[in-house]
């Protein structure tokens, strides 16, 4: 696999001032050593967001993310690691030289790469065109101008227009060099059945609205047809490619993404021109599914960016029933799901342009209702007093109350349910257990009764006392987590250099993971952590003339075994720096390939205060943990060692609950003894041991 040689790489972080990158998005004062800002992720009213030049890196105390200057940029556009590295490379002009490809996979990226090119040169042309023809200005522009589209927004999502002509688009490709075959590829131009040596332009005589992935790049085309008796379809889109796939493709997110990140909320809609026409009307967190039915992919793409989804209906009865599957696969992918009805004969479009953007926004304020409510609503409509349709509607939304992972929501939606149909909430619940239950046998009919998850995301009830219960496992490992890669993201990763070990932990897991391995205890781990924290923050710092706080600590823990896996491996890390004669950094690990490394340097090297300069104005000495740095290392790796001769201790008592000959239990005992005095030795030397009294 090709990939960003390391040098580059350590070229572009070296160069990327974070204050820097950081103030292209947010607005950053000085207060203390660090620079504060509102958290440009979130809402908030007063600075949560903190920014350390020293460190190089950022944490918001709200919501916290947290991060170095590469995660920083991956947050904010939402884009992969590697997309990352670009966009800071293109900023500080570093070019970034691949290493040499094999002839295969040149050959592989060269053929994505002019489709991305041909892609590009097409939404030029198209554009131009509109601009710059008469046919394109008197139809085309005439035709946006008319839906009540200014020149900005045509603009920012460059809109365009094809001629109506058999082959304008190919001769002007031949005429600029283009292969005929990506033209083909990207779906550009149709070769004739009947004659393979003859071609076609797909899109004749249309509006064009370039589709861009989640970078900006543009990977195909939705067309308008503007002619009154066309016979062919209204809207026509590329087909499938190497860089067009439609079922991971959101229209507008690119555009929307920021504005998605700042609101907090996605509008989900149908059609391009409800996407433009909200847009232009200031709800700039707008995407539309184009018509096609919402996919998995979709879904996790808007999980990237929020939580909440508000799905803007017209008032068609039939197409939103139609609809309702995908949200049901909304609640199942666990996000916030609220919808938004419009009078018949009125879709966003229509609406924003018939009452104007701000009593257009009113509506959404006064109308928006969570989607089992509003599903509630609309089937006992439909079933009215009909008996059996009544019990099919409530089944119905069992079925979408079993999508929701969260079990509180579930018990708060049974109850809803139970009022508005006037139906006891107890018999809700063994009907909802039922379908749990059936869901979860033919997702999984295994023959050690292993339950699949594919059917039902939410878990049984307790027919008494109504409380939910978790199928979920429970652990006291408390680890940073990550969202899952996207396939697309995995490969990328791989192709720019990820070894299988930072793949796994990008996707939030580890590589042949052990599924019984015992969880950490809560005390090992905090004891481990603290030895952590101090290795990476002080690593350099002079302990004595001939040791640092890094040689200290390794030579302390030679016979010391690190059970949590992160911080074994973030060790690991800091070993192989002092091998290669550097000291550990945090500068260095914040921009990790692994995202949980990132993150966890980024919790250890953050503090949310900082001591104000007023203490030492009034001559007010307070001690500094840089100041005392033996003490804090000594009783870091004491209480470490005493937190696991306690757990040893523990497992040779259990051991005397279980039969055993005299031999074995005479070294058992011994073994308690020597354990009972190593424990309490470590509590002298750490202050934390009572004196017994006798008496």
């Amino acid at each position: 696999m090709a990939r960003i040689p390391k040098e580059t790489v350590d070229q572009i972080i070296h160069h990327a001032d974070i204050v820097e990158v950081v103030g292209d998005f947010v607005t950053l004062k000085r207060k203390g050593n660090n620079m504060w800002a509102c958290c440009p992720f979130h809402h908030e009213k007063s600075p949560s967001f903190s920014v350390a030049p020293a460190k190089g890196l950022y944490k918001c105390f709200g919501c916290g993310k947290a991060g170095g200057v590469v995660q920083f940029i991956m947050d904010i556009e939402g884009t992969s690691y590697v997309e990352a590295l670009k966009y800071l490379a293109k900023k500080y002009a570093i070019d970034i030289q691949e290493e040499e490809k094999t002839p295969e996979e040149q050959l592989v990226q060269n053929e994505k790469d002019s489709q991305f090119i041909v892609s590009n040169w097409a939404k030029d042309h198209y554009q131009k065109l509109l601009h710059e023809t008469e046919e394109g200005e008197s139809i085309g522009l005439s035709y946006l101008m008319q839906r009540g589209l200014n020149q900005t927004t045509i603009k920012t999502f460059e809109l365009g227009y094809s001629l109506d002509q058999w082959d304008d688009l190919l001769k002007a490709a031949q005429k600029q060099g283009f292969e005929a075959k990506y033209l083909e590829k990207t779906g550009l131009t149709i070769v004739r059945e009947d004659d393979p040596n003859r071609r076609y332009d797909r899109f004749r005589g249309r509006v064009m609205f370039p589709i861009h992935n989640v970078s900006g790049r543009v990977i195909g085309f939705g067309a308008r047809t503007l002619k009154a008796n066309d016979k062919t379809a209204k809207y026509l889109n590329s087909p499938e490619s190497d860089i067009y796939h439609k079922s991971d493709v959101l229209y507008g997110l690119f555009q929307a993404r920021q504005a998605i990140r700042t609101e907090e909320v996605c509008y989900l809609v149908e059609g391009y021109l409800d996407v433009l026409s909200l847009h232009q009307g200031g709800i700039k967190n707008v995407v539309a599914s184009s018509g096609t039915s919402l996919t998995e992919s979709q879904i996790r793409l808007i999980g990237r960016y929020t939580d909440n989804v508000t799905v803007l209906y017209d008032g068609d009865a039939a197409g939103i029933r139609a609809s309702l599957r995908g949200i049901d696969m909304l609640l199942e992918g666990a996000l916030n799901v609220r919808v938004v009805l419009f009078p018949d004969g009125d879709d966003p479009d229509s609406y924003i342009r018939k009452v104007g953007d701000q009593r257009f926004k009113d509506y959404l304020e006064k109308n928006s209702q969570d989607f089992i409510s509003f599903k509630t609503r609309l089937v006992s409509q439909e079933a009215a007093h009909d008996p059996v349709k009544k019990a099919e509607a409530i089944r119905e939304v069992l079925q979408s109350i079993a999508k929701v992972p969260d079990p509180i929501k579930r018990q708060v939606f049974l109850q809803q349910t139970s009022t508005t149909f006037g139906i006891d909430e107890q018999v809700l619940i063994t009907e909802y257990n039922k379908l749990v239950k059936k869901d979860s046998q033919r997702a999984a009919p295994s023959s050690n009764g292993s339950q699949g998850g594919g059917g039902s995301g939410g878990g049984s009830y307790s027919q008494s006392g109504n409380r939910p219960y978790s199928s979920a496992p429970t652990t006291n490992n408390q680890q940073p987590t990550t969202k899952a890669l996207s396939p697309e993201e995995e490969a990328e990763m791989a192709m720019y250099g990820a070894s299988p070990d930072e793949l796994a932990a990008a996707s939030g897991g580890t590589p042949e993971a052990d599924t019984d391995v015992e969880p950490v205890p809560d005390v090992l781990q905090a004891c481990e952590r603290e030895v952590v924290r101090l290795l990476l923050l002080y690593a350099a710092q002079p302990l004595t003339e001939d040791m640092a706080v890094a040689q200290y600590i390794f030579g302390q823990l030679e016979e010391t075994p690190i059970q949590t896996p992160i911080y074994a491996d973030l060790l690991h890390l800091c070993r192989q720096e002092m091998e290669q004669g550097r000291w550990p950094e945090v500068r260095t690990f914040i921009q990790h390939g692994r995202a949980d490394i990132r993150l966890l340097v980024s919790d250890l090297a953050t503090e949310k205060y900082e001591l104000s300069p007023n203490w030492s104005t009034h001559q007010i000495y307070v001690p500094r943990e840089v100041d005392q740095l033996q003490q804090a290392c000594d009783n870091a790796i004491l209480r470490l060692n005493k937190v696991n001769v306690q757990r040893e201790l523990s497992v040779r008592l259990e051991a005397l609950r279980h039969p055993m000959d005299e031999l074995a239990l005479l070294e058992t005992l011994h073994t308690i003894k020597l354990l009972k005095k190593m424990d309490d030795d470590l509590g002298n030397m750490l202050g934390t041991v009572i004196p017994r009294v006798n008496g």
